[in-house]
Parts: C-alpha cells; structure tokens; sequence
C-alpha cells in the first residue's frame, strides 16, 4: 500500500543500514532474501550500482523519480533525507509457455489416470499478475564528495492462478517473489539517469 510521498516513516531509516552493509538488510516491505550475501552478490551489485557527480543526493533522488516514471512505475514511497525511494507498477504475468505446460501435463496425467485408474491429474498453477518494483537509495561515494552512488534492485511479486493434484486443489493467490536480473533493465535505467544528469548539469 503506498505511503505518502516525501514523508518519512520509521522504516525508511534501515536504508542506510542497507546501503552500509550492501543490501544484506532492505528496507520494510522489501523481501529480505533478496538482499542476502551469496555468491552472485558482487556481480549484483556491480549491475546494479552507478557513481554520478551531482551537487547531493537529493537531485538524484528527483532524477531517479523521473526516470522511473518515464519506464511506467509510480513512485510509492520517499525518503529524502535518507536518501530512499521505491516505485512499482503492476503488469500481466501471464506467458504464453506456462499454459502450454499447464495444458500438456494435464493432458498427460489425465490420460494416466484414465489407464491406471486412479485420481492423478495435475494442473500447474500458472503465473497471472505482477508487481514490480525498484528500491533505490543515492548517497554520497565520500563525505564532502560530489561524487554521488545510486544503487537500485528490481524485483518483483507474481500472484499464480489456481491448480489441483490428484484430490488436492490449491487456491489461487498464491504469491513468489523474486530479483529481477535481467542487465537490460538496470542499463535502460542508468543509461536515461545519465543523461538527466547531464541535462540537468548543463541546464539543457
């Protein structure tokens, strides 16, 4: 549920603690795991960090908003003074494969079933909706330094459909949740939060 923009809740603080400690602790209503050490972290975050030299973070704060605007988030909650924001935007899930599967192993079971007698029939649950979203922090690389670090993480919650197994039925609702890692995604954003930077260092 988004927060009010530009004021600061309890929560936000452990951005800091996140940022010191490489996002081995996020921010509330950001999934922990995805932030835990393991050995993909170093090339994660080398993905997902880019230094800038701005005045202070709140600039970059204001050019990360923008730019995630312009990729289609809303920007749900904002923490300036702590140098935090994360935005989300909701899209279909649903692939074109997962029903293709749902529908052969169905097929598959039922026909097995059928030969043996017995209640075997599977239908896979299949993804339907997702959130994603980004946390961002930007915080300077040294005291007293222009020289500013903006770390974002894509991530994103599936809600699955409904499924069966045998006698066993499994509502839908379910929920996943994972990091996005696709570099493509974290280029496009960096790539447009340079050029805002520019823009805005040159006033163009």
């Amino acid at each position: 549920m988004a927060r009010g923009i530009g004021k600061p809740w309890p929560a936000v603080w452990l951005a800091a603690a996140w940022w010191a400690a490489g996002c081995a602790t996020a921010p509330e209503n950001t999934p922990i795991e995805l932030f835990r050490l393991s050995p993909e972290s170093a090339a994660n975050k080398a993905m997902q960090t880019r230094q800038f030299e701005a005045p202070n973070s709140d600039e970059l704060l204001s050019a990360s908003a923008a730019v995630l605007q312009d990729l289609g988030f809303q920007v749900t909650e904002s923490a300036r003074d702590v140098g935090f924001l994360s935005a989300a935007k909701e899209r279909s899930a649903r692939e074109y494969g997962q029903e293709i599967t749902r529908g052969f192993v169905a097929f598959f079971t039922l026909a097995l079933s059928a030969f043996s007698g017995s209640n075997a029939m599977v239908v896979l649950p299949v993804d339907l909706h997702q959130q994603i979203n980004a946390s961002l922090t930007a915080q300077p690389a040294q005291p007293d330094d222009k020289r500013q670090v903006v770390r974002v993480v894509f991530y994103r919650l599936v809600w699955m459909s409904d499924g069966s197994s045998g006698n066993t039925t499994i509502p839908p609702g379910q929920q996943k949740m994972e990091m996005i890692r696709d570099p493509k995604l974290y280029q496009r954003f960096f790539a447009r939060l340079a050029k805002s930077v520019f823009l805005e260092a040159h006033k163009i």
